[in-house]
């Protein structure tokens, strides 16, 4: 998950990102996260001007659970740059070493060039969808 999913998820409890964060952990999917992954959410959220209304603490519950249920990836390896917004590589290498099949984000173009490495650029809503398609 891209940060500005997680900040979207917390800034409102309605819509796909919080959606998406409340699939997170259930065992639907299987979400990837590096430390430096872990400290952008957290440098996001706890930004006055993130619009988020949670008390620090409630954030740090929110990340602990995201380490707890994540995929925790090393990362052994740097391609940087590799996408048009170099703050976005990170994110990239994470999915990458975490073999996963997807970036969930709501910015597309941030992560053109992401499917030389068989990752798909998703939006939220795109992911939920999928999501239900895989239900039996």
């Amino acid at each position: 998950m891209d940060t500005n999913v997680v900040v979207s998820a917390l800034r409102s409890r309605r819509g796909s990102s919080a959606a998406v964060l409340a699939e997170s952990g259930t065992g639907r999917f299987e979400h990837c996260l590096s430390v430096a992954l872990l400290f952008e959410y957290e440098s996001a959220l706890k930004r006055a001007e993130s619009g988020i209304k949670l008390s620090p603490e409630a954030i740090d519950d929110v990340l602990d659970y995201l380490a707890a249920t994540a995929h925790l990836q090393e990362i052994f390896f740097l391609w940087r740059p590799a996408l048009p917004d170099p703050a976005d590589d990170h994110v990239l290498e994470v999915a990458v070493a975490g073999g996963c099949d997807a970036i969930v984000t709501y910015n597309r173009r941030d992560f053109r060039g992401a499917e030389r490495f068989g990752i798909r650029i998703v939006t939220p809503p795109e992911f939920l969808l999928e999501l239900e398609d895989e239900v039996p």
